[in-house]
């Protein structure tokens, strides 16, 4: 496995320190010293002190001390102030750039141990999908819209419960920790209660009851349910999120709507009705996505929605997780610059072998 290329940016500011010492040395022989280039041989340690540590700009700038000091009596400098002016330059940039190379690699130490957090936070709430639940094959793909992050408001799990296998896909309103601290109110429900409700009902039940007590104001979670069992169907249940696509055998695509609409998770209280469950068959060689709206509201340089009926055939690919990398890929391909929003793909995959643990009742 060869490492990635440094970014052709980081390759050049790592060779402008000397490169910018070595053309106010040629300028300062070719032309003399009456244009008064030699301050600017400071140059050098002041970019060392931007790229690396501390060590490479004190090394720069000692180097810069000695071309000074070379340059200041080859031009006869010293016999005027200009020449120590120089040099009161060269040493006095030197200390600032080596105080700033200090100062980056502490604040780049603390990042990365932020990022380690973020990792084992996103180990404990967005936990890897088991790769095979009873005959499903399970695939997920996470895209946080927050540069460099790892989680965000999205949310996705699979359970293989005694009642069948259970999945939520759910999108946190907002953004930052708050979202991410509702996200796992959510799951944290999701998976406890997965076991122990005997229906699909009972278990968004408590979902809403779980985020009604933690949530304020007109906060919500948009989520769709699923159970399946051994009957070749699924079983979903939605609270206000996009319907799932459904691939059949053929390589045709369906999006199953609710027989009616339901409000979001933490909205049940406004005295609406919460969602019915709707059947739709679920056979061998058949997929289905479960997805957040970050992926069908991702919009193109004209301000296209991302088109993903007409995207179903990438999933072809006999490796459900290859598959779902290539639709991914091909969402960030179609979106004009950075994302806007976090996107989760869950694809269960009804491979036709093994068995649906426990029986379904509803």
């Amino acid at each position: 496995m060869t490492g990635k290329k440094p970014p052709q940016s980081a390759t050049l500011l790592s060779w402008m320190p000397g490169g910018v010492m070595a053309v106010v040395t040629v300028v300062d022989v070719v032309v003399g010293p009456g244009v008064g280039l030699l301050p600017l041989v400071s140059l050098g340690p002041a970019f060392a002190g931007l790229v690396g540590g501390w060590r490479r700009t004190a090394l720069t700038g000692v180097a810069a001390l000695v071309l000074c000091v070379g340059l200041g009596i080859y031009d006869g400098l010293f016999e005027e102030r200009r020449g120590f002016a120089a040099l009161g330059s060269v040493v006095g940039v030197t200390g600032a750039g080596i105080a700033a190379a200090v100062m980056r690699s502490r604040r780049e130490a603390e990042l990365a141990g932020v990022r380690s957090i973020a990792e084992v936070a996103q180990r404990v709430l967005l936990r890897p999908v088991p790769l095979t639940a009873g005959p499903l094959q399970a695939a997920v793909s996470y895209t946080s819209a927050v540069a460099e992050a790892r989680i965000g408001g999205d949310l996705y799990e699979v359970v293989a419960s005694p009642h069948g296998i259970r999945v939520i896909v759910g999108d946190v309103q907002g953004k930052g920790l708050a979202a991410v601290e509702t996200a796992a109110v959510v799951l944290g429900a999701f998976r406890e209660a997965a076991h122990d409700e005997p229906d699909l009902v009972g278990l968004g039940e408590r979902l809403e009851r779980s985020v009604e007590r933690e949530l304020e104001g007109e906060k919500f979670v948009t989520a769709i349910l699923a159970e399946i069992g051994s009957d070749h169907e699924a079983v979903l249940l939605n609270y206000g999120h996009p319907a799932p696509m459904l691939i059949r055998d053929d390589g045709t695509a369906d999006f199953p709507e609710p027989p009616s609409s339901a409000l979001p998770l933490g909205l049940g209280a406004h005295g609406h009705a919460g969602p019915r469950p709707y059947r739709v068959g679920f056979a061998p060689g058949e997929q289905l996505l479960l997805y957040t709206d970050g992926v069908t509201e991702a919009r193109d340089g004209d301000g296209h929605f991302y088109p993903l009926a007409e995207r179903a055939a990438l999933l072809k690919d006999s490796d459900a997780h290859a598959a779902l990398d290539a639709l991914r890929r091909d969402v960030q391909d179609h979106s004009a610059g950075p994302p806007h929003d976090d996107a989760a793909m869950l694809l269960l995959r009804y491979h036709g072998h093994g068995s649906v643990p426990g029986t379904r009742v509803l």
